[in-house]
């Protein structure tokens, strides 16, 4: 015959794994969200730095371009955003290229 204590102690030790096993996939299933999220700020981070950096280059030929990166900087509220942007000036585009259509054709000089 089994004795009560004897079942008692196997269903106890059974629960007691599962309960582990448990915590332990909680545990990787909250280290695997925070790994994305990282991942997301990161590449979030990235978007903006290339954006920024391609809208700067732009602003350098195209003058509506530079009047929006004016325009983006004069709106920033957050102190420490302006702060950042206090000893700094927007490119200012370059006058632009002639128009090919209004360019003289090449004489052909064969």
């Amino acid at each position: 015959m089994l004795s009560h204590t004897g079942i008692g102690s196997v269903a106890e030790t059974s629960l007691q794994k599962l309960e582990r096993q448990y915590e332990q996939a909680k545990a990787r299933l909250q280290a695997a969200r925070a790994r994305k999220a990282v991942r997301e700020r990161k590449l979030q981070t990235r978007r903006k730095i290339i954006l920024g950096g391609a809208l700067i280059e732009r602003a350098t030929r195209d003058r509506d371009a530079a009047r929006l990166l004016a325009a983006l900087v004069d709106g920033l509220t957050r102190e420490q955003d302006r702060k950042a942007f206090e000893d700094w000036r927007p490119p200012a585009p370059s006058e632009p290229a002639e128009p090919a259509a209004a360019r003289k054709p090449r004489e052909n000089r064969s």
